[in-house]
């Protein structure tokens, strides 16, 4: 071992000077004393020389052995603290400034299952710790991490190496401007508690039977009380098998209360009670079918309440006979197999009219809208609501931007008609220049306001009045005024034609007005084949009374040659995926209105023995808009909500930014997935 290896620094280098430093104050004190008294002077410059001598010999041979004994302390005392780290109970590692694992304790090394010598990088152990998680300096990073079956929270500091020796027996430093010290505080028993009293929150919901009326008018008198009670019998025993509790609220409404665990386990078994409740036959020719709506995870009991409110409320919107599950983050559903019965009675039809009535009546102006790339049924019910307005003497204004193909001809029946203003078609911007707060906008057609012709009209408008005909989505206009949502009915200008004839006895609808409103229902019914029901043709014959010509209609909706090409065309080139799901692509070129066959497509690949459901993928406006169809057995609605759709259960659509492939693809994964989920 060098002197040179051993000279000390700092303040230990001035420490061992010291006694030289003060023989020269002693030099400088005996020079003042030999001016006062030259004796006195000699005898302590003898003292002096004695006390230089050995101070110079202590130091000369002396020196290495002092510098010996402190680095031996040193050493030994490093030793102790290393050992201190290496074997406490607290799990210790220190990383570089780029995470890499430079040491770790034993405790560390045990819980992660790797030597001392392990020197990847943190990421490798404890994915949730990436490079952006890593401290920076005066800062401290906690970050929660999982290893196997325990829960730790990982806290970081960074250790600047400043001014620190960076070559000890332990760690190797060289190199290193700084290190990042890591310590794991065990909190398995937190989280588990937390998870348990989390498991023991309550959740609110209600049981309601979407057919109460229906199925009891199919029975005997003496059998209703019976099904009654067979019903009740059914839903308190399947509660009370989750260990929960139930209670009748009405005749066809049940609240039930339960543990969010309990719940998990619903949603796990896909709720067997909406299958378990067809299966109630005493006689009644109509099957039972329930909708649930449960809420969970509110700030407190009464917003759970109104969660559940608000998911049995979407579950009826979207056709009944399924379960929806509100939380403050999103909305799940499931079940939604069952076509939705018609209601017989219009009592609804009726009030709905009236209510309508009256909210125009309060109000000095009316706008219209549909959905973008609006329809036939769309611009059909538009009208309706046009003359409904024009009854009782307001201005009304119909919202539409682009005249599309399948439009064009009925809108020939309106334009450069002098029974019609100029100004009764506007733009989403002539429509927001003039709109004032006294104004009601009436939606048509469509409920979730990102695909309304103008969603800005959604937010100026204070009133608002909504009529639809599909399922409901997790999207949904929240600020209406009035909703009336019936995805039993086969189109928006079906229910357009009730609200008028409730509206008043003395209204009458122009010709034209009743050809656009005929000519909604026949396409979306492609010509009353799909979705039809006894008040559809009740609809369609008010119509033809007020002077629908179907031959006038038939010609409205003349396709061109090169449409019908087309249609063909996709028609060949199909793919039959898992034996029963039939994919085709409409490249749109040629076509005046791409989407529209497209659609056409798709309802007649239906007519192909084995297709269980049809899927048309159409590329149009730097968009892939997919048309989906089936017969009875396969909700196509829940197929597109997965691809971020929506529709009917027949019927249904969406539209995806990405490459055809890319969406046949995920179509394919999206079946994959439901099929082994059980929902197809």
């Amino acid at each position: 071992m060098s002197t040179q290896r051993l000279r000390p620094r700092g303040w230990m280098q001035g420490y061992f000077k010291i006694p030289l430093q003060l023989g020269l104050l002693m030099i400088l004190a005996d020079i003042l004393i030999f001016l006062v008294d030259y004796r006195c002077g000699l005898v302590l410059l003898l003292l002096l020389a004695v006390y230089l001598g050995i101070c110079i010999w202590i130091y000369t041979n002396h020196r290495l052995l002092l510098h010996k004994e402190l680095l031996t302390f040193a050493e030994e005392y490093g030793l102790v603290q290393g050992r201190l780290m290496r074997d406490m109970d607290l799990p210790y590692a220190l990383l570089d400034i780029e995470g890499h694992i430079v040491w770790m304790n034993n405790a560390f090394s045990k819980i992660v299952h790797k030597g001392t010598g392990y020197n990847k990088s943190i990421t490798s152990l404890f994915p949730t710790i990436q490079k952006d998680s890593l401290p920076s300096e005066g800062e401290e990073a906690c970050v929660s991490v999982d290893f196997e079956a325990e829960s730790y929270i990982a806290k970081m500091t960074l250790l600047p190496l400043t001014g620190i020796s960076r070559n000890s027996g332990y760690f190797d430093y060289t190199g290193q401007e700084a290190l990042i010290t890591l310590s794991l505080s065990d909190n398995t028993a937190v989280r588990l508690a937390l998870k348990e009293v989390d498991d023991q929150s309550l959740a609110v919901g209600f049981i309601y039977i979407d057919n109460y009326e229906e199925a009891m008018e199919t029975m005997e008198d003496v059998r209703r009380s019976l099904l009654a009670a067979l019903i009740d019998r059914k839903v308190s025993q399947y509660v009370l098998s989750y260990d929960g509790i139930s209670g009748k609220v009405e005749k066809d409404k049940y609240l039930i209360i339960l543990r969010k665990k309990s719940l998990l386990q619903m949603q796990e078994d896909h709720f067997p009670l909406i299958e378990e409740a067809k299966k109630v036959n005493i006689g009644n020719k109509m099957a039972i079918t329930l909708s649930i709506g449960i809420g969970l995870d509110g700030l407190s009991y009464n917003q759970n309440y109104e969660f559940a409110r608000n998911a049995v409320d979407v579950a009826l919107g979207r056709g009944g006979d399924q379960a929806v599950v509100k939380t403050p983050q999103n909305i799940t559903y499931y079940g939604g197999k069952t076509q939705t019965v018609e209601k017989s009675t219009k009592v609804r039809a009726r009030v709905k009219a009236q209510a309508l009535k009256e909210i125009i009546t309060s109000r000095d102006t009316v706008y219209i809208m549909g959905h973008r790339l609006g329809d036939p049924d769309s611009f059909g019910a538009a009208i309706g609501i046009y003359r409904v307005a024009k009854y009782l003497k307001h201005r009304a204004y119909i919202v539409i931007n682009e005249k599309t193909t399948s439009l064009k001809q009925i809108l020939t029946l309106f334009e450069n008609n002098p029974e019609y203003e100029s100004d009764m078609l506007l733009t989403s911007q002539e429509a927001i220049n003039q709109v004032t707060e006294n104004a009601v906008l009436v939606v048509v057609d469509v409920s979730k306001p990102s695909i309304t012709e103008c969603p800005e009209l959604l937010k100026i408008c204070k009133t608002v009045v909504v009529i639809d005909h599909h399922r409901k989505s997790t999207e949904s206009i929240d600020n209406a005024t009035l909703s009336y949502i019936e995805p039993y009915a086969s189109s928006a200008c079906e229910m357009v034609s009730e609200i008028i004839q409730y509206t008043a006895d003395d209204i009458e609808i122009t010709p034209e007005e009743a050809d656009a409103l005929y000519g909604g229902i026949v396409v979306d019914t492609d010509n009353f084949l799909n979705r039809t029901g006894v008040r559809t043709f009740e609809a369609a014959a008010f119509l033809r009374r007020s002077g629908a010509d179907v031959t006038r209609v038939r010609k409205l909706f003349r396709e061109e040659a090169a449409d019908y090409k087309a249609r063909a065309d996709i028609i060949t080139q199909v793919e039959v995926y898992r034996d029963c799901y039939a994919i085709s692509v409409n490249d749109g070129e040629g076509q005046s209105s791409p989407t529209v066959v497209g659609a056409q497509a798709a309802n007649e690949m239906l007519s192909i023995k084995g297709i269980r459901a049809s899927f048309v993928f159409t590329s149009y406006q730097e968009k892939i808009f997919v048309s989906a169809r089936s017969i009875d057995d396969v909700n196509v609605q829940r197929v597109m909500e997965n691809m971020g759709g929506g529709g009917h259960m027949t019927i249904a659509g969406c539209q995806v930014s990405m490459p055809v492939a890319d969406a046949i693809a995920l179509l394919k994964h999206t079946i994959d997935q439901m099929i082994e989920e059980g929902e197809l």
